[in-house]
């Protein structure tokens, strides 16, 4: 898939050539935007690309992206999301509703994620919305399908370019979706193993060896997505600031882990109500994930199975506490395609 790229013109109206979009029903008028949004008037989120607003269409919710006039980068990436999000369909994947283009008035519709993103959920500590083990290890499994299907499930395979928790939305009964894909890039389709780009991405969830050498792999998704596991387990974030300390995850992770004991890491709103076998083989995941050389990182596909037999053993502690009426579980979790076996285990 060939994404096109085009710069707006200061003194006339943009000019935009979207060569993939072929039907015409899913594009509407600026008027029609301004009466979904009844004027624009809730905000809902900001980027570089512009404002976020609420809306509805025929008494559905939706949340309408407006592209900021000033922005070269958004009017790029406009075009990508659009064109990509028109021709891929996943229920891992944030759906595109329509779209407007009327002279400089461009905005993108979308269906509305009633739970907003991940990050929110995770990292606001005074959130009442506590999400269990469970839940989380669900939303892990979706948001690696969402990238699994890019990345084999595409024909050229898709690199996302900007996996990190804010880009994770969550339906209202928390099936997460990935979003935003205004950074991402296909891959050549004769052979080639990796794209030669400019460096983007977002501080904490870029991968390092891609950041040095330019060359761009479906590998550095998997990089970004270990650091979202990592938050998932500790709803920390990607940065750990303490005075004018600034330490990565996966450093304070590897370090507080020195003494084998996994809950000194876990999200402690959890109050200990998981399987613990489970929260070590993620951990063990995310850190494979990231391991600084791409082919030291398991692939997608390796990372949805794994995390499917973690929820697994999810699962089968909360059927014996049923059973047994106790809070506590001694199920021990195996894997028989274990990661550790590739990549190393932990000390336990």
């Amino acid at each position: 898939m060939q994404v096109a790229s085009a710069k707006p013109q200061a003194t006339s109206e943009p000019e935009i050539q979207f060569g993939l979009i072929e039907s015409k029903k899913r594009q509407f008028t600026y008027s029609e935007v301004l009466n979904f949004t009844n004027n624009f008037e809730r905000i809902i989120g900001k980027g570089g690309f512009g404002t976020v607003y609420h809306g509805f269409i025929d008494n559905t919710e939706v949340a309408i992206k407006m592209l900021s006039s000033s922005s070269v980068q958004g009017y790029q990436q406009f075009q990508a999301e659009v064109n990509l999000l028109m021709t891929v369909h996943h229920r891992n994947l944030t759906s595109l509703t329509g779209y407007c283009i009327e002279g400089t008035k461009m905005a993108l519709i979308y269906e509305y994620m009633t739970n907003g993103d991940l990050d929110l959920l995770l990292i606001d500590q005074k959130n009442e919305n506590v999400l269990s083990w469970e839940t989380r290890l669900q939303i892990a499994i979706d948001s690696a399908q969402g990238l699994e299907y890019l990345h084999s499930g595409c024909k050229p395979p898709i690199v996302h370019r900007d996996i990190k928790t804010t880009n994770i939305l969550l339906t209202n009964n928390f099936q997460a979706k990935l979003a935003d894909f205004g950074l991402s890039k296909s891959f050549p389709t004769d052979g080639g193993t990796y794209v030669s780009t400019a460096i983007a991405g977002t501080p904490g969830y870029l991968d390092p060896e891609y950041s040095i050498t330019n060359r761009l792999t479906e590998k550095s998704d998997v990089y970004s997505f270990g650091v979202v596991l990592l938050q998932i387990i500790t709803s920390r974030t990607a940065i750990l600031c303490r005075g004018n300390e600034r330490t990565h995850i996966s450093t304070w992770v590897s370090s507080m882990l020195g003494n084998g004991d996994v809950r000194s890491i876990i999200d402690p709103r959890l109050e200990q109500d998981f399987e613990t076998n489970s929260v070590w083989k993620v951990v063990e995941i995310a850190l494979a994930c990231v391991s600084p050389k791409c082919s030291h990182r398991p692939n997608m596909s390796q990372v949805v199975a794994e995390l499917k037999e973690c929820l697994a053993a999810e699962f089968a502690r909360k059927n014996h506490s049923r059973m047994t009426d106790s809070t506590n579980s001694t199920e021990v979790f195996s894997s028989t395609t274990s990661l550790t076996s590739a990549f190393g285990p932990l000390a336990r």
